[in-house]
């Protein structure tokens, strides 16, 4: 007879793989239902294991997004008691979601001048934990332990997928991407790999400032974020993300956030001017919090900057701190940011030819 799980090993196993399917003759969907459970479940399951995380005890932690939310999941049933700390862009939806599972969510009203609402929300997440002795933070920005989670995922595109060209995704902490990059190159050196940023996020360089497309992007560089895994870097404005993700709803019958309409935006681009190579793009949730905003065809249309057409191709870039406010492109060449910031490099000619 089987033995009975301990509430601290529960968790939700069958929801963390991605599904994995076929868009085109040569781009792969890998559609999650709420990417951020694997690196959740990891940190957790690690935490425990070397006791940083005891049978009962109190995670802490910031988040606006869905790290929460797989927080919440796995707190909920393993026993936990959770502080979220996040701020007034956190979506109405999620925010009940989280009390309904009975997490304890603070919520930063006003921002820094420096570093904004993420720098606000890392103090007050330190006042929770000094609150709160013994208690664990996850902290998905700098914890080793997220990318690491990733090589689940690397290992089932290869198992299914073999030889694979190119990796595309959005970048927020910088788990999935670096982490499933990272390991892929073990198989393929050549992994052509694209992160997808928004404007007015600093992961790549770009100054800080308001961003609609949320779920992506940062104000401030986490440090999971490896830079020298990106070959470019392309943002991608809110108004294309979201019509992306209708599209890729009505094309592929795949309903998913808006993150996941920028990644499908890029990597379908970069398919069809590479038709020879493989190409994976990344999902990262569902889109069922998203049914009175992205699916709702009356407040698209209300969005500044609306006009339900989807250009063609990115506009590339000299340098990332040329901004603009629609999908962008940039080489990146597998460099620091440091380096790309200081140095720059002009782009003589198209990134479809040069990659």
């Amino acid at each position: 007879m089987s033995q009975p799980l301990s509430r601290e090993s529960r968790g939700f196993p069958d929801y963390e793989l991605p599904r994995l399917v076929r868009l085109t003759d040569n781009l792969h969907g890998a559609a999650f239902f709420l990417m951020k459970l694997l690196p959740a479940r990891h940190m957790l399951d690690r935490a425990a294991a070397d006791g940083r995380l005891k049978p009962g005890g109190t995670i802490c932690e910031t988040t606006s997004g869905t790290f929460g939310l797989a927080l919440a999941m796995l707190a909920a049933v393993r026993g936990y008691r959770l502080i979220l700390v996040s701020d007034p862009a956190i979506d109405e939806h999620l925010h009940k979601r989280l009390l309904e599972l009975g997490v304890t969510l603070e919520i930063v009203e006003t921002p820094y001048e420096i570093g904004g609402f993420q720098t606000a929300r890392l103090d007050r997440l330190r006042a929770a934990l000094e609150a709160n002795p013994g208690s664990f933070c996850p902290s998905q920005y700098g914890n080793a332990d997220n990318p690491r989670a990733y090589a689940e995922v690397a290992e089932q595109i290869a198992e299914r997928l073999g030889h694979v060209d190119c990796l595309v995704g959005t970048v927020g902490s910088g788990g999935s991407m670096s982490g499933i990059a990272r390991f892929l190159r073990h198989l393929n050196p050549d992994l052509h790999v694209i992160g997808v940023d928004t404007p007015n996020s600093v992961v790549f360089g770009q100054p800080d400032g308001k961003r609609l497309l949320r779920g992506l992007g940062n104000s401030l560089v986490p440090p999971n974020v490896d830079h020298r895994q990106f070959d470019e870097v392309h943002w991608v404005g809110a108004a294309e993300a979201f019509l992306a993700t209708r599209r890729l709803h009505q094309h592929h019958a795949l309903y998913q956030g808006g993150t996941s309409g920028a990644a499908y935006l890029v990597a379908d681009w970069w398919a069809r001017t590479h038709p020879d190579r493989k190409v994976v793009t990344l999902f990262p949730d569902e889109g069922h919090r998203y049914v009175a905003t992205i699916y709702n065809d009356d407040w698209l249309a209300a969005l500044p900057g609306w006009t339900g057409v989807l250009p063609e191709a990115p506009q590339p870039v000299a340098h990332p701190s040329d901004v603009r406010p629609s999908w962008s492109s940039f080489r990146w060449d597998r460099r620091m940011l440091d380096e790309v910031l200081a140095a720059g490099t002009p782009v003589a000619h198209d990134l479809a030819e040069a990659a």
